[in-house]
């Protein structure tokens, strides 16, 4: 154990020498959670979603409040004890003397980091630019396609408000026009979804913009065969991964996509303000930067990260949350958060006047389930829930998907729903 410890931190360690830094490691629970780890080297990952003992030890790895319940990760996700270390040892470096540190040295890391990236993300280094969010990215992409009066893109009532707001930016500015779809969610017949985007193509559409998991109520849509569909039509496919990527287990090459973006604070649980763009190698050329660029026509996707001044320990913090989501394992905490989702909507199910806006079946959703309350408004569920009990979730009203929704995460316990649970129940006595 105590060798396979020593290989662990070895990788961990990221920029070379800090090693010895990583504080967590070295203390009894972090000692004991890389024991359980080791242990369960070639376990069915299946076996681990219920082990209680075991998430125990990885909620031991945060630093989250033992007196308010989050169970609004699909927010923003708190980071790992190591990924604040990082971040904390970082920054007090540059501070010794920062156009030093922080251009000279820290710097160096971000084409490792870049490799880290491409090596989770299953695609070249070359097609992946590090940026802050979500939204920059898919700004990026949304701002520097070479769009003109009356090409037509395809999107969705149910897409997150900042890309349907830089959307109609280029329609006023640009006469692009925008094909709106609405979906009643959850569906559970993925031709159904792909049928409705096809019947809206015609000759004029030049993009789909899909959102791989609806952050209000976590759909999941059938982006690949979306994709294929769109792409044998000449139209280019641009993904919204925000949540989706590093909360279920997948590549981005799977979803045929032309361009995609995620936050990395969100399931990844890195640095908060960390971000991830992927353009495909043959359309990096004709996408312009949305932040100037020496060439912009260059075919160098770094033409993406000229940001000038920025927070380099941020930056490098993304490699330990790396690391910390591979020692866990990508499918085994796919699994976990799933099991958490069902454990408690199914439970929940049974009450009356208690119905859930999201799919239980594995191909449609993952840890995000969305709570309604037959008479009562999301918002009056949500006050209920956090003055009485401490849960923090988040009300739900956009278009027409209203409930609230609830998203755990792989430090959440069992004992935490079961609380949840408790306080539905109480809410819906007769």
């Amino acid at each position: 154990m105590i060798q396979d410890r020593r290989l662990f931190l070895q990788r961990l360690a990221g920029v070379a020498g800090v090693a010895p830094f990583i504080p967590f490691f070295e203390t009894r629970a972090g000692k004991q959670l890389l024991d359980q780890i080791a242990e369960r080297e070639g376990e069915d990952t299946f076996a681990s979603a219920n082990d209680e003992d075991f998430w125990q030890l990885v909620r031991q790895a945060y630093t989250v409040s033992p007196n308010i319940t989050n169970l609004n990760n699909g927010g923003v996700c708190p980071q790992p004890k190591v990924v604040q270390e990082a971040v904390e040892r970082y920054n007090r470096l540059s501070n010794e003397a920062p156009s030093y540190y922080m251009w000279q040295i820290l710097d160096q890391g971000r084409e490792p980091l870049r490799r880290k990236l491409a090596d989770l993300a299953g695609c070249s280094p070359d097609e992946l630019a590090i940026n802050r969010n979500s939204s920059e990215a898919l700004e990026t992409i949304i701002f520097g396609l070479r769009l003109q009066k009356g090409n037509e893109v395809v999107l969705t009532k149910q897409d997150y408000p900042n890309m349907i707001n830089a959307w109609k930016q280029r329609e006023h500015r640009d006469g692009v026009a925008l094909k709106w779809l609405s979906f009643d969610f959850p569906i559970e017949n993925p031709k159904q979804i792909v049928d409705t985007f096809v019947s809206a193509f015609t000759p004029q559409t030049k993009v789909v913009h899909l959102t791989h998991m609806i952050n209000w109520n976590g759909q999941i849509l059938p982006v690949k065969e979306i994709a294929r569909e769109a792409r044998n039509r000449g139209i280019e496919v641009l993904v919204d991964a925000a949540h989706t990527f590093a909360h279920f287990d997948y590549k981005i090459p799977d979803l045929e996509c032309d361009y995609w973006g995620a936050s990395l604070h969100k399931w990844l649980c890195a640095p908060f303000g960390s971000g991830l763009l992927y353009v495909r190698k043959e359309k990096i050329k004709n996408l312009y930067p949305l932040l100037a660029a020496g060439d912009p026509e260059s075919e160098d996707i770094r033409k993406f990260e000229n940001l000038g001044t920025r927070s380099f320990a941020i930056e490098q913090g993304i490699g330990q949350a790396i690391d910390f989501h591979q020692m866990i394992g990508a499918q085994r905490k796919e699994n976990r958060l799933r099991y958490l989702k069902n454990y408690w909507a199914e439970q929940v199910l049974e009450l009356p006047g208690v119905s859930l806006g999201t799919s239980l079946k594995p191909g449609f959703s993952c840890a995000i389930g969305l709570l309604q309350i037959e008479g009562k408004t999301p918002e009056e569920v949500g006050r209920y829930l956090f003055s009485d009990y401490k849960i923090h979730a988040v009300p739900i009203v956009w278009e027409n998907i209203k409930g609230l929704r609830i998203t755990p995460n792989v430090y959440t316990t069992t004992k935490d729903l079961d609380v949840l649970v408790t306080a539905v129940r109480k809410l819906v006595k007769p």
